[in-house]
């Protein structure tokens, strides 16, 4: 076993073996790696090494080297990082595919390769004696010995797979993936019996969780999840052996289906009922079980009808249909009649268990007719005949209430005619399977003739063979005669056939001895009835009269008390159950609370014991190591101590270390090289002088026996060239005689010969002609996707320069219409400019003028401007510059015309006054100057200019 200190250094050395051509050396020890006990904890590069472990196990076809290491691996990562396993399991199934695929795309042969009826078995004699007798293999041994080999490694690897994950509660989504896996490579490859054992072993591992419930990682089956999963697995089995028509398999799946189901007490999802019930109508077809046939599609079309909302009238047309038609198909007699014991035992448990896959629950006491017969009312009842199409129900109508003995088979023979044309693909139902309504004709026809000889048998008691033969006319006479004995053996009907007078005598089913036996008891019956009606008996005065009158209220007072009475029990029922319920659901929340906290403080008190033995180990691994490597070294000391006569370096009991070793070790090595450098220099020149010698003796010896050699040589050549000669001579003489024996044969293999190039001749020129046509079709058809293309590509082009061009248009239409608008706001905003303009310089001369009426009237003197121009220092001396500025004022700008900021401070710099701002918020229509508070506060700090004088716009205006 190879030893490494870190892995990495296992997984480089794996890679140099690889790469140098020794991979069962890199694949060991890789295996040691995994399988030591040294490297338990989980880290990334055992992940790294798993990978490159399963690819060496995959090239090499070593299945048994990839369990073991899986199953390694996974006691390594279980309860640390279970997804580094999930993905190592996966690569491992990818690559095992990836290399079937491969030796399967090298095969040309495919279905002779896998004529193996068992991968698992090895090589019959009769192949071992056949590889060795013939002297060419053909090619399906070739790949047979190609394919079959990766074939059983990937069967090999997926029954691993599911043996690592079968206990597994944190891999089930990768259990359930593997199976159907499984599942599907059994599909594709026909592998009935691997899909067998697949199923086996599925459903040991079922059992095995089932028998060992106290297991630590087990899945539990009471979970949504979990159950989901195995009924998924399970269905999707069920799938799959109908596909392969294994139908035990398939009855097993479907008994396995009920388990899961009686086991957990939860019903599926309605589409699994539905898959589940179709495939149970297919199986019981299969084993001639009607009845439950019938019942599984009733089952079937109730659950269509109720869940399925998208179902349409024709595809329920078609169900119901099959259902009355399946219930037609039932044999109206019981066929164990005169059964042994053990038999009857065993149909009555195959029944049994047929009835509780379906829930058929009906009195085991009642007779086959009986059984039959409830179903039909059972059927009319519940509104499937009203479902069916009209041919069904016509014959339906015909079969069981008609009394029709003549021509019942005449009328029937067109709706079965009819009916055998009607089936087909569900469009609104995809798990129910194809429906064929002809596949019943055989049952409706046996059934048609039993009902004819029925009602015959009631109305005549003989009739000419021919007679019977013309009513029926979809059946031969030995297949009516067939189902006449069977009829009578069952005692269905009565009826004898005379073939020698060519008649057939009609009777009473029962027979004569059972006639006979209870003689006495009816002779008694009628004896008692003359007596009655002789000696008619005294009637007694009875209460009968009195007891009529008050028994309608007796009885509707008894009625109501029972109804009372149900009604409380039902009550209390309800209440115990509920409070059951309630007392199940706080004990389970106490008993899952009460787990819980016992499986957190286990797992604390596992991972604190975990710990410390992890420390307590290291600690003495380190300290085992070190006194090994101490004694080691100590006794290798003794040895050579020993080996020379000398006492021991070191005293027994005294305390030693690993460095006073060493150092010891050290001065020991040290004067011991020195001793045997001494050594071998004497030794060297001892033996220089021996070899000498003995040469110098053995040269004279050499030269003798090499000239006996060749004397001995050349006497041996001689022999062998007379022996060969012989034998040369011989073998030509051989071969003239198989050539004179085969020189007949010369003409019949040149016309063999002949024929066969001529037909290769023929066949090449057939085949050469209907590749130039077929290359003619497709340059034809290539030139035509052309011309198509160009055309598409002109059309294209066009309307996108059509497109373009209006396009342009509507650009151009638009920014004509927007210069056209910006012309006339900027006129419009020219003319309200102009308005407010004279409006306000008439509003300031008005103040003006106010001001110096007020001025005039109160006597003010001369002075009294200048105190207002003291109070309103602002006012006044932009009045007097607006006043100066009057006469020398440079001429406006236009009404309408923009004057840029830059110029506006300029003119206010040279002493000019600028035109007023105009107004950049909004416009009005009519002559008023805009009056809202706002307008006045944008323009503080902003003075007004008007002919006579200016003013702040701080305040409102006055006497506009």
């Amino acid at each position: 076993m190879s030893t490494f200190v870190k892995p990495e250094n296992a997984l480089k050395r794996a890679e140099e073996l690889i790469n140098v051509g020794q991979k069962q050396d890199a694949l060991q020890a890789l295996h040691d790696i995994i399988t030591s006990k040294r490297y338990r904890a989980w880290q990334k590069t055992l992940e790294r090494i798993m990978f490159k472990y399963v690819e060496l196990c995959v090239d090499m076809r070593r299945g048994r080297f990839a369990k073991d290491g899986l199953i390694q691996y996974r006691i390594v990562c279980q309860q640390v990082n279970v997804n580094s396993l999930e993905e190592v399991i996966k690569h491992f199934m990818h690559l095992s595919t990836e290399k079937a695929e491969q030796a399967r795309s090298q095969a040309q042969a495919l279905e002779e390769a896998l004529d193996v009826d068992d991968l698992e078995a090895d090589k019959r004699p009769e192949d071992l004696m056949l590889s060795y007798v013939s002297g060419e293999k053909g090619k399906d041994r070739s790949d047979r010995e190609l394919v079959t080999p990766w074939f059983k490694f990937l069967w090999e690897t997926y029954r691993t797979v599911l043996e690592i994950l079968r206990n597994n509660s944190k891999l089930e989504a990768l259990y359930a993936m593997t199976a159907h896996r499984a599942f599907q490579f059994c599909k594709q490859y026909k592998r009935t019996t691997e899909f067998r054992r697949l199923c086996e072993i599925i459903r040991n591992h079922l059992a095995n969780l089932n028998k060992y419930r106290d297991q630590r990682d087990r899945p539990d089956l009471s979970s949504p999840e979990s159950l989901q999963l195995y009924l998924d697995t399970r269905f999707e089995q069920l799938k799959i052996a109908t596909e392969l028509e294994l139908w035990q398999e398939a009855f097993r799946s479907v008994e396995d289906i009920h388990g899961l189901m009686c086991m957990v007490k939860k019903t599926p999802k309605a589409s699994l009922m539905v898959v589940y019930y179709a495939k149970l109508t297919e199986i019981f077809w299969i084993s001639s079980s009607h009845l439950y046939h019938a019942y599984a599609w009733l089952k079937l079309f109730t659950l269509q009808k109720s869940f399925n909302k998208n179902l349409s009238q024709k595809d329920l047309q078609m169900i119901a249909s099959s259902v009355v038609l399946a219930v037609l198909a039932v044999i109206p007699y019981d066929k164990t009649r005169g059964a042994s014991h053990l038999e009857l035992e065993n149909e009555k448990e195959r029944n049994l268990r047929m009835a509780n896959l379906i829930g058929f629950n009906l009195d085991p006491k009642l007779e086959k007719r009986e059984v039959v017969m409830h179903y039909h009312r059972r059927h009319v009842t519940k509104g499937v005949m009203s479902c069916a199409t009209q041919e069904v129900k016509d014959l339906y109508h015909l079969l069981e209430h008609e009394f029709l003995p003549l021509d019942l088979a005449s009328k029937i023979q067109p709706l079965l005619a009819k009916i055998s044309k009607l089936g087909g693909k569900l469009a609104s139902a995809s798990s129910i399977p194809e429906v064929q309504l002809s596949q019943y004709l055989p049952a409706l026809e046996k059934l048609a003739t039993l009902r004819l000889l029925q009602q015959v048998s009631r109305v005549y008691q003989t009739m000419k063979i021919e007679s019977l033969s013309q009513m029926i006319p979809f059946s031969d006479f030995y297949v009516v005669e067939k189902i006449s004995v069977d009829a009578v053996k069952n005692n269905f009907i009565a009826m004898k056939i005379d073939h020698i007078k060519g008649v057939v005598t009609f009777g009473h089913p029962g027979l004569e001895s059972e006639g006979l036996r209870d003689h006495l008891t009816h002779f008694a019956e009628s004896l008692n009835k003359a007596r009655g009606v002789i000696y008619p008996p005294v009637q007694k005065a009875s209460k009968l009269g009195e007891i009529i009158p008050t028994l309608g209220e007796v009885v509707e007072k008894e009625h109501k008390r029972l109804l009372a009475r149900k009604s409380i029990i039902e009550k209390r029922k309800e209440e115990q159950e509920r409070q059951l319920l309630e007392m199940e659901r706080e004990e389970e929340s106490r008993r899952l609370k009460l787990q819980k906290i016992t499986e957190e403080a286990e797992q604390k008190r596992l991972a604190a014991e975990y710990e410390q033995r992890k420390n307590q180990r290291i600690r003495r691994e380190i300290e085992e190591r070190e006194h090994e490597e101490a004694q080691a070294l100590l006794e290798e000391a003794e040895k050579r101590s020993k080996s020379k006569g000398k006492k021991k370096p070191i005293l027994e009991g005294e305390k030693v270390t690993k460095q006073t070793l060493m150092e010891r070790a050290l001065n020991e090595q040290l004067r011991e090289r020195q001793e045997m450098e001494k050594k071998l220099q004497k030794l060297a020149k001892t033996m220089d002088y021996l070899e000498r010698a003995k040469r110098e003796e053995a040269a004279p010896l050499i030269e003798a026996a090499f000239q006996r050699r060749l004397v001995e040589e050349k006497m041996l050549h001689q022999q062998e060239q007379n022996q060969e000669i012989e034998t040369s001579r011989q073998r030509h003489d051989g071969d003239l005689g198989e050539k004179n024996r085969l020189a007949r044969m010369l003409d019949n293999k040149l016309i063999f010969e002949e024929r066969v190039i001529s037909r290769r001749q023929a066949e090449f020129d057939q085949r050469r002609v209907e590749r130039e046509e077929r290359i003619n079709q497709i340059l034809q058809a290539r030139k035509q996707e052309r011309e198509a293309m160009r055309k598409r590509i002109f059309f294209v082009r066009t309307e996108e320069e059509r497109l373009k061009k209006l396009r342009e248009e509507e650009e151009a239409r638009k920014f004509e219409e927007a210069e056209r608008q910006k012309k006339e706001e900027a006129e419009r905003q020219a003319k309200l400019e102009e308005i407010f303009k004279r409006q306000k310089q008439r509003d300031l001369e008005l103040e003006e003028k106010e001001r110096l009426r007020k001025e005039a009237l109160l006597g003010r003197s001369t002075d009294g401007p200048s105190r207002f121009s003291e109070s309103r220092p602002l006012e006044t001396g932009a009045a007097a510059a607006a006043a100066s500025s009057t006469p020398v004022a440079a001429p406006a700008p236009g009404p309408g015309k923009y004057v840029p900021r830059f110029r506006r401070e300029r003119v206010d710099g040279g002493g000019q006054a600028p035109p007023p701002e105009p107004d950049r918020w909004g416009s009005r229509s009519d002559d008023r100057p805009p009056q809202s508070s706002d307008r006045w506060r944008s323009d503080d700090r902003k003075p007004s200019y008007g002919s006579k004088g200016w003013s702040s716009s701080r305040g409102a205006p006055r006497d506009r």
